[in-house]
């Protein structure tokens, strides 16, 4: 299961979270009905490439924001984006729709995808990711979601996106 790959990663490195299980989320409407009151902020995470496909990124803000990928575009100043097939999903992150979170790097064994986070989420105390798997949440403290960026060494960066 995509979630016990993640699960195994945190624990053999220490990084301290929580977890729920719910029904089959793929989406923020849907996950929304399964969502404790735990005080974490859900975030949103998005899969783009570049207009050439050699780029990957992976985009994380707020749940309650939206984007549009015209303004997405300017704001990260990347050229023309649009949302990476299955395939390159499958590809770079190991997961398929529904599913993706910054938990999918773990499987991005090159560094290929380039992270970017809305600042906004520095201010959060924790927050909400699908385990690469939209049965369940991990919830995770600001400061261990530090330590796993870190650790899993994608390049990344927090950014304004709206």
């Amino acid at each position: 299961m995509p979630r016990n790959i993640v699960y195994n990663y945190l624990n053999s490195n220490n990084i301290e979270y929580s977890t729920y299980e719910h029904p089959e989320a793929p989406t923020i409407e849907i996950a929304r009905q399964y969502w404790h009151a735990d005080g974490s902020k859900h975030c949103k995470n998005l899969f783009f490439r570049n207009h050439k496909g050699n780029r990957h990124y992976l985009v994380v803000f707020d749940c309650n924001q939206s984007l549009a990928i015209h303004d997405l575009e300017q704001r990260l100043k990347q050229g023309k984006l649009t949302f990476a097939s299955e395939k390159r999903m499958i590809r770079y992150l190991g997961l398929k729709p529904g599913s993706v979170s910054p938990f999918g790097l773990i499987n991005d064994t090159e560094n290929h995808v380039h992270l970017f986070l809305d600042k906004n989420l520095l201010n959060q105390e924790s927050l909400s990711f699908h385990p690469n798997d939209n049965r369940a949440t991990v919830v995770i403290k600001q400061n261990e979601f530090q330590r796993y960026l870190e650790l899993v060494g994608n390049s990344y960066e927090y950014i304004e996106l709206y």
